[in-house]
């Protein structure tokens, strides 16, 4: 039996899920004394464009060698990591070994990604033979393709790894520190953060009427398949992918092997949308990247393939610094991912109350509330706490560029390391088990028949009007 992504198990309330809000609120906490002019973070690297190795990294604020900025990023990451590990009954040396290999595999992967050849936009800047002009986001394919090489070439040596390249627990601390960076891209800008804000929770309309009810139709009456399947289709297809899955999985009290293909179905296709869909819609809306980087929030799953696609998606548009793109795709996400604990009790009301074969167990409360997901506190913490700041106090202003600029340095090694562990987690071989086939024309059919382009005329409506970078109002 091929291993499922590492994200995919059933869980509660995950370590992972603990880790994230734990580990996200205490870099933002750290990084808070910037408000006061201090930087304990100023060690931490800063990844830069480059063709000599010597000028690939600096710190972020600290008089250190380069070289030295990048061994402490490593050395810190590495003993988080290590720690999580031991405390969960690993052995020093498994766990820091384990560690230090991703950490390298993710942050050298990023490096690479920034060399000119591959990230240079700017002609005048470097010497270079060619340049592909991705920006330094380029890294993060470089880490999803390694990931893919570790994982469908070497995989007895990505399962070995596997304990600490953990996808939600590099994703989701992530977007909590991205509730840093949209608070301070949306600070003197507020009327433009309202729009996103507002329109934003559209997608959770669209993803939890439009889209679960017209794949849960199409599963049942066009393909026959059981409701025991059809509804873990319906939301790992059309909501947010494997969570979803095993969320409603467990709701419903499906078989666990159900949403275990239905997972392993969407993780190898949210790769591919990760890849493909960012290109697409460069071509198609040259002109529109705010409604691109909304396009990306509703149409890929998975919390991690779709923030990274808007990463991506950023990168090729190259839209400039203050620019709200990723912080779009993200805000969608979450708006979409805040639900999936509510819709998850909705159907197991419906599945107790309707379908539930007699004498089986009632499914409890708290088994849905402890699914709600717990990165989500520390985002709008983080968010919700600087933008009040920011706008009762004015001159903290200059103190939260301080506290985005310290975490950005953690922030986006975070998503290369997700990105490696999307890759290594990712089995293209999962596509040759038995009775894939039909589970593969359902999401095929799903999401190119009319998933994705109901997300572009809903991602049109809401957010053509909107730009990338809004014009600063003063206060």
């Amino acid at each position: 039996m091929t291993q499922l992504p590492n994200d995919s198990a059933p869980r509660r309330a995950s370590n992972d899920d603990i880790w994230a809000l734990f580990l996200g609120l205490a870099v933002v906490g750290l990084a808070l004394f910037g408000l006061a002019g201090y930087q304990p973070l100023g060690w931490a690297a800063k990844f830069e464009e480059w063709v000599v190795p010597a000028k690939a990294v600096k710190p972020v604020a600290w008089a250190l060698p380069g070289w030295l900025a990048l061994a402490a990023s490593v050395a810190a990451v590495t003993s988080i990591l290590s720690l999580r590990l031991v405390v969960l009954g690993k052995s020093v040396i498994s766990a820091a070994t384990a560690s230090a290999v991703v950490v390298i595999l993710g942050l050298g992967s990023y490096l690479l990604g920034h060399h000119a050849c591959v990230a240079a936009t700017d002609d005048s800047k470097f010497v270079v033979p060619f340049r592909l002009g991705l920006t330094g986001e380029a890294g993060y394919l470089v880490a999803l393709f390694t990931g893919l090489a570790l994982g469908n070439l070497f995989p007895g040596a990505a399962r070995r790894l596997s304990m600490a390249a953990r996808t939600e627990l590099f994703i989701k601390t992530a977007i909590v520190l991205v509730g840093v960076s949209l608070a301070a891209k949306t600070l003197g800008q507020q009327a433009a953060a309202n729009r996103v804000l507002l329109r934003g929770v559209a997608a959770i309309a669209e993803a939890y009427l439009l889209y679960w009810g017209l794949v849960y139709l199409l599963v049942r009456t066009v393909f026959r398949f059981p409701r025991e399947w059809a509804a873990p289709l319906a939301s790992g297809i059309s909501i947010c992918g494997v969570s979803a899955a095993m969320a409603t999985g467990a709701a419903i009290r499906a078989r666990s092997g159900v949403a275990v293909l239905v997972s392993s179905l969407v993780v190898v296709f949210s790769t591919i949308e990760l890849v493909v869909l960012p290109f697409f819609a460069r071509w198609l809306l040259p002109d529109n990247p705010m409604v691109a980087a909304a396009w990306m929030g509703l149409a890929v799953k998975t919390d991690g393939a779709a923030v990274a696609a808007g990463a991506v998606t950023e990168a090729l548009y190259q839209p400039g610094p203050g620019n709200l793109m990723v912080a779009t795709t993200t805000l969608i996400k979450v708006f979409i991912d805040l639900f999936i604990g509510v819709w998850c009790f909705v159907l197991a009301v419906v599945w107790q109350r309707w379908f539930r074969p007699k004498g089986s167990e009632r499914v409890r409360f708290m088994e849905i509330v402890e699914r709600m997901p717990l990165f989500l506190i520390g985002y709008f913490l983080a968010f919700l706490g600087l933008m009040v700041l920011g706008n009762t106090m004015p001159e903290t202003l200059k103190g939260i560029k301080l506290v985005e600029g310290q975490t950005e340095a953690f922030r986006k090694p975070l998503f290369a390391l997700a990105f490696l562990s999307i890759g290594m987690a990712t089995d293209l071989r999962r596509l040759a088990s038995p009775g894939m086939a039909r589970l593969l024309l359902v999401y095929l059919v799903s999401i190119f028949g009319f998933i994705i382009w109901m997300a572009l005329v809903i991602s049109w409506i809401f957010f053509h009007d909107i730009p990338a970078i809004p014009p600063v109002v003063t206060p």
